[in-house]
């Protein structure tokens, strides 16, 4: 299971849906017209004798990078040479516009920028909206309950060649800033800690200049369930550079899929150091509205 490449083409225009199946972006907004995205599912594990898994990227993916892209391809090495696992899927999950954090283009845009990039880079991986469109902000405790319930209840987890049915282990993928605020009281409940590194398990890709030793050390409690995965090329792109670029009019091509550059210029998103309004949000603007203040939760998000 690997992806088809990395090599993008800019199209004349961005479609409103793709061939994955996914909403346009004037109904991503909409609970009542949301699925379980599966399309990308693997039916059948290959070795029966390893644990399925399912790697959640949880995180704003404002704009998405190569980077996050990168990380599920880094997991998926690590799980294959280092791991009793075997990786039945990968999902990115957008963070609510009620995170209202610096720079957070609204929800519509970064499902569809999410959803471009992997329909044009990725064979396996797939963007599930649900965090994204909910009204209230969704702890990662909950999303990653979300993923459980739609995996192994709804579908019975995943079936092995002999025909039997197998439960999965679902895993936050993240970077290594996650593990620092995880280990810096007073961030992170106990509650979400056990629930989180207990429950599920995480699979951390290491950030170049991030020394994350003390911080493993304080969560000893669920070594066993936190992979550190190397970065053997160093990459330290981030969507907060990649923001600024925008703002000063500086080229990001190779740093983000194509497509998603075209789609950010054809939306004037990242002009300046708001963040990106939706078309509605610029609607009431343009009326004289603002749009409603919602406070930033206290939980960071992966």
């Amino acid at each position: 299971m690997r992806t088809s490449g990395l090599e993008t083409s800019v199209p004349e225009s961005v479609p409103e849906s793709h061939s994955d199946g996914q909403a346009p972006v004037s109904d991503v907004n909409d609970l009542s017209n949301y699925s379980f995205p599966q399309h990308r599912l693997k039916t059948v594990v290959n070795d029966s004798s390893k644990t399925p898994l399912l790697l959640v990227a949880c995180g704003s993916f404002s704009p998405i990078t190569y980077l996050h892209l990168r990380m599920f391809e880094m997991a998926a090495d690590y799980v294959r040479f280092n791991t009793e696992f075997e990786i039945i899927g990968g999902y990115l999950s957008p963070v609510s516009d009620a995170y209202k954090k610096a720079g957070l283009a609204s929800a519509e845009h970064r499902i569809r920028m999410c959803g471009i990039a992997v329909d044009q880079t990725s064979d396996w991986l797939m963007v599930d909206p649900w965090e994204a469109i909910q009204k209230e902000y969704q702890p990662t405790a909950v999303v990653l309950d979300h993923f459980d319930h739609e995996i192994n209840t709804v579908r019975g987890g995943v079936e092995t060649y002999t025909g039997e049915r197998k439960a999965v282990r679902v895993a936050l993928l993240a970077g290594a800033d996650l593990i620092q605020t995880m280990s810096t009281p007073g961030v992170w409940s106990d509650k979400d800690l056990d629930h989180i590194l207990g429950r599920y398990g995480t699979f951390i890709v290491e950030r170049t200049g991030t020394d994350i030793d003390d911080a493993l050390a304080s969560l000893e409690p669920w070594k066993d369930n936190i992979h550190v995965i190397q970065q053997l090329i160093q990459n330290d792109v981030s969507s907060t550079k990649i923001r600024l670029f925008l703002k000063r009019e500086m080229s990001v091509q190779y740093l983000v899929p194509a497509p998603v550059i075209e789609y950010i210029h054809q939306h004037g998103l990242y002009e300046d150091d708001g963040a990106a309004s939706s078309v509605h949000e610029r609607e009431k603007e343009s009326k004289g509205q603002s749009p409603a203040n919602t406070p930033a939760p206290e939980e960071p998000v992966g």
